[in-house]
């Protein structure tokens, strides 16, 4: 008797034999909507989408009470201590040296008109407009045309995860403009554009690569206002209506940072309150590799506020190759800034990223637009904007200097001083279905662990949910590649190194990561050869376009979870389909790939 399964899967292969890759990609992608999350930003988009929509991961609600911050991570610690003050100037001055510049307190007005400069006005041709834009506030009312009761019985039941534990507001500026009101909400970059006077509270869900879950920030408002952020992407954006939505499938795409607790939440904000069919979670390791077009390879993903490297071969990651790094893109710009005001080239205005989340767009603007490695002195005459309060932006006309040192702080980490961020609540990292797995007390032998559960760098006690590692980038890129055993599978990853995420676009750092991890290699390797490979996908977007892929070839969905089979049972314990931590999904093979 013919077994159906392979006969389903021998016909499956004979349609791609024969179907062009553009058919499968308007067959299976037109209702496959893959979301990648990122602390920065959130890229949503329909699989068969050349590009997803880049979306601020940040929500502002109305506030009714005044008094309060305007922005719930100004509750973060940033103050720079004596000891990490004087680290990051000994790593400047080590940065410098190898770029062949002065050292920070030396003197840059002697001699310098005797000095090599590197001007790059108008380098970057295609950041021309970017660079030059101006930022404006946000305009925060609307128009009052229906009334309240009205839109409340007009609106369907699902329509309340947009809007949920929003206060009820309805006060207007004045009496002399009854027809206008605040808006109850604002996403994306309007909410970043919010004036710090306005009477709104700016909430970024996820931060340095985990639920931004604080005693100041409950689990569960950081849930709903992750499911707030995607609704309205979902329907702003991709016109996908609630009703609309059980005829869709979501692939999950998360980052190496998140642990077993965020994943089982991201399914039940995907599947529970965003009612789509059924999911799949993937890593952005692994879907960075098939983005690209790849088996094998040793990813490396800059993002905005952490940095991770992981080994994938043949499909499938390698867990003791996985490092976390606590920095990224928007670390490089605070030491930017505090570069500038050191050799007094900032003009005289008041810039405060953290509670001006608008200055750190224009930092941002400046990092993509100035910014790169290479040797010599670099600066520039730039326009720097401010934005006070209320006010259009005033332009600075200023010469920056030091452009290459930011970038650096990538290899050399005390560069940069990342904030330091309130411990979330005990009883956040206690997942007990952890302790019904049956895997709980398992030997993972090869792993290292020698007995140790094989997710130990979890926190299940109230520390960090994964180990981070205060190292630089080449440290990082060779510890894990010399993590990964073979001789002739080191030797391919140091050859197949992937540089993804934002800074994965910094100019130059392809050649300094090859030089750098190179030097890092312990003599005793028989290893010469490091190669960075060109992104066949711009670096933003590679994990996204991987996860797209790995939707769309996936014929058998045996990984895939269903709407209700989640929403009444959970974690389907001693099955196939374990969310249990993120190492098994890590370790999901790609049959549909490799048959």
């Amino acid at each position: 008797m013919a077994n159906p399964k392979r006969n389903s899967y021998l016909s499956s292969q004979d349609y791609l034999k024969t179907v062009a890759p553009t058919q499968i990609l308007s067959e299976r992608g037109a209702n496959l909507v893959v979301i990648n999350l990122g602390s920065a930003n959130v890229r949503v988009g329909l699989a068969m989408d050349e590009k997803p929509f880049n979306v601020p991961n940040c929500i502002a609600r109305y506030m009714t009470q005044t008094g309060k911050p305007t922005v719930v991570d100004q509750m973060l610690n940033t103050q720079v201590t004596t000891n990490q003050h004087v680290d990051r100037e000994r790593a400047y001055n080590t940065a410098a040296s190898l770029l062949k510049i002065p050292f920070l307190d030396e003197s840059s007005s002697s001699g310098s008109a005797s000095r090599k400069m590197g001007r790059i006005d108008g380098f970057n041709q295609a950041s021309t407009t970017k660079k030059d834009a101006v930022f404006t506030w946000t305009d925060v009312y609307e128009d009052e045309h229906i009334s309240l009761a009205s839109s409340e019985t007009s609106s369907d039941k699902g329509e309340e995860s947009a809007s949920k534990a929003v206060p009820d507001v309805t006060d207007s500026k004045d009496t002399s403009e009854s027809k206008r009101k605040y808006r109850k909400t604002m996403f994306g970059e309007e909410a970043l554009t919010i004036s710090p006077k306005e009477p709104y509270c700016l909430y970024h869900p996820i931060r340095r690569g985990h639920f931004n879950v604080s005693p100041h920030y409950s689990a569960q408002r950081v849930c709903e206002d992750l499911t707030a952020i995607l609704d309205w992407i979902l329907l702003e954006k991709l016109h996908i209506t609630h009703r609309e939505r059980n005829s869709f499938h979501a692939v999950i795409v998360v980052p190496e940072t998140f642990d077993t607790r965020e994943i089982k939440e991201m399914l039940t904000i995907v599947l529970g309150e965003l009612h789509f069919n059924s999911a799949v979670v993937h890593q952005e390791g692994l879907s960075a590799v098939f983005g690209n077009g790849l088996s094998t390879a040793c990813i490396v993903n800059i993002g905005a506020q952490t940095s991770t490297v992981v080994c994938v071969e043949d499909g499938v990651s390698l867990p003791n190759t996985e490092k976390i790094l606590p920095f990224g893109g928007e670390d490089i710009c605070r030491c930017l800034l505090w570069i500038q005001r050191h050799n007094q080239k900032w003009p005289q205005i008041h810039t405060d990223v953290l509670a001006k989340p608008i200055d750190m767009l224009m930092l941002n603007q400046l990092k993509e637009s100035y910014c790169e490695i290479r040797a010599g002195e670099l600066e520039t005459v730039a326009t720097v904007h401010s934005y006070e309060e209320g006010m259009s932006a005033v332009p600075h006309k200023t010469n920056l200097t030091s452009l290459n040192v930011p970038p650096m702080g990538l290899f050399y980490p005390n560069l940069l001083v990342p904030e330091v961020f309130p411990q979330a609540p005990r009883q956040w990292f206690q997942d007990h279905e952890n302790m019904l797995e049956d895997t709980w007390n398992m030997d993972f032998g090869g792993g290292g662990n020698m007995g140790l559960p094989m997710w130990d760098s979890f926190a299940f006690s109230p520390s960090k949910p994964k180990k981070e590692e205060k190292i630089g980038l080449a440290e990082a890129i060779t510890s894990s590649i010399l993590s990964a055993g073979r001789i002739d599978l080191r030797r391919k990853l140091f050859s197949s190194i992937q540089l993804i995420g934002g800074g994965g676009l910094t100019k130059g750092l392809v050649s300094a990561v090859e030089e750098r991890v190179l030097h890092a290699i312990p003599p005793t390797e028989a290893i010469d050869t490091v190669q960075v490979l060109p992104s066949r996908t711009e670096p933003p977007f590679v994990t996204w376009k991987g996860g797209a892929i790995l939707g769309i070839l996936d014929f058998g969905r045996e990984a895939w979870i269903e709407r209700p089979q989640w929403m009444e049972n959970g974690i389907n314990i001693g099955g196939l389909k374990k969310y249990k931590d993120s190492y098994h999904l890590q370790g999901q093979a790609m049959y549909f790939i490799n048959p």
